[in-house]
């Protein structure tokens, strides 16, 4: 397991001696560092990471560009993880316009969205063992020119067959921002600083589920629904040139996969075999179907059941969303590299337990009747809880795959989509006149989590020996 410590690059820009393995009597050279964007040895290479300060010989002019080129990884890789939820939520306040300019029945149109979602879900699979093998710039830039052309075509698609056609392709080109985005981080950070850039990058990509909805409607007051993936193409066009003139491998030649598919079956079932990536895989997995339950249920929850606008609902949907980027800014400024991942995690699973049985409670009528003010805090007490546990799920399965941080970073991704989705359905399952589903599917799915995390993380047993460890 790699040291918490700090990102690689600090590590690796300490000079070393000695005669043991993997040190020579001269000073090592680093290769990369926290905040580099390339591996290339002939790319200008800063001698520390980002926010570093000017000591240790560093001149004020290097540290100056170390800072740059770490705020440019994370809003390149921020957009990157934004892409997919803008690609999903800008298009919901077309459905109706969709569904009357196509004359296609309601369930049909919605299978484009289903459509986007497995292909997000099934692309990360194909996309992530590709960039252990070819690095993850080609595979990358390969995805991003598939967004654009297939979002270009969804713009003109004459009939919903084949605009649900070319969504799936959306899904599955957009899925390579996802897997991509994880893996260089993994590639450029170890322990707690990989922690801290996931909740930089939740603060990035949580904006977006918020803000899509409101861009969407604003276009369709100026154009029809094609109009909205006419913006989604542009937004694609300006990514890739993003990628191609800022973006630099990050995955050097030695350390990538040479085998074919054989190979990469056998590297991911090599991962699920590792009882504790496992574990962290689907405690996240299950934490994000906790998640997938409030998006599914609760517009109809708020709404129908407890009587709120529309307005009132897009407010509560901001809140939480907010708390949910709040909390993650929380562990990863204040919490991590102060108290260990495990226990942050731990803590944060506790809390959407407590949570969503506070939920299950008031919707089964053990307090009374109650109103939307008592629902809307604990919904808001749960989103916020995600903040520290799905950065931190992440960080901790990704420690573990430093060989294959494009396939675990796959799994990972695959895993929280499949597991949401069927959790989702469920919501609903007993009509429209309850939220007790929703409660249900909530606890269920966290008491699982906790379940997991304890069970096959079984993060006592690592205390002093690994980081982030109990």
């Amino acid at each position: 397991m790699p040291d918490s410590g700090g990102s690689r690059a600090q590590r690796e820009h300490i000079p070393t001696s000695g005669t043991g393995p993997g040190s020579d009597s001269a000073p090592l050279t680093p290769h990369r560092d926290a905040g580099a964007l390339s591996v290339d040895p002939g790319a200008p290479q800063v001698t520390a990471p980002a926010g570093l300060p000017a000591a240790g010989g560093l001149t004020a002019p290097a540290v100056k560009a170390a800072r740059r080129t770490g705020f440019l990884v994370t809003m390149v890789l921020g957009g990157l993880t934004a892409l997919p939820p803008l690609s999903m939520d800008m298009y919901l306040p077309a459905l109706p316009a969709v569904t009357d300019s196509l004359a296609a029945p309601a369930a049909t149109i919605q299978l484009t969205l289903t459509a986007c979602l497995a292909g997000m879900a099934l692309g990360q699979l194909v996309v992530g063992p590709m960039s252990d093998r070819w690095g993850r710039r080609r595979p990358l830039l390969l995805g991003m020119v598939v967004y654009v052309i297939a979002t270009a075509i969804c713009a003109l698609a004459p009939s919903a067959e084949l605009l649900i056609g070319f969504r799936l392709l959306q899904g599955l080109a957009g899925a390579a921002g996802i897997v991509i985005a994880r893996a260089v981080v993994r590639d450029l950070y170890d322990g707690v600083e990989m922690a801290r850039f996931f909740s930089t990058l939740m603060l990035i990509s949580g904006v977006a589920p918020i803000i899509a909805p409101l861009i969407g409607g604003q276009v369709m007051r100026f154009t029809d629904w094609r109009g909205i993936f006419v913006v989604l193409t542009g937004v694609g066009i300006v990514l890739t040139l993003v990628v191609w003139k800022w973006l630099h491998e990050t995955l050097p030649p030695g350390s990538r996969h040479t085998g074919g598919v054989g190979e990469a079956l056998r590297t991911m079932r090599g991962l699920l075999a590792d009882r504790v990536f496992a574990g962290y895989m689907i405690t996240g997995g299950l934490a994000f179907a906790v998640l997938f339950a409030y998006i599914s249920a609760s517009p109809f929850v708020v709404q129908e059941i407890y009587g709120a606008s529309p307005q009132t609902f897009s407010l509560l949907f901001g809140l939480n969303s907010i708390g949910l980027i709040a909390v993650g800014q929380i562990n990863g400024k204040l919490l991590v590299g102060r108290i260990s991942l495990d226990k942050v995690l731990g803590f944060g699973l506790a809390v959407i337990v407590l949570a969503a049985v506070a939920l299950l409670l008031m919707t089964t009528g053990v307090f009374g009747e109650v109103g939307l003010v008592p629902i809307a805090a604990g919904l808001f007490v749960l989103m916020s809880a995600m903040g520290v546990a799905m950065p931190n799920t992440n960080a901790q399965a990704l420690m573990r795959t430093k060989h294959a941080a494009g396939s675990a970073s796959a799994l990972l991704g695959t895993s929280s989509f499949l597991i949401g989705a069927i959790a989702s359905p469920l919501v609903g399952i007993a009509g429209e006149d309850t939220a007790v589903p929703m409660a249900v599917v909530q606890v269920v799915c966290a008491v699982a989590a906790v379940g997991c995390f304890l069970g096959l993380c079984r993060p006592w047993q690592r205390a002093g020996r690994e980081a982030g460890g109990l």
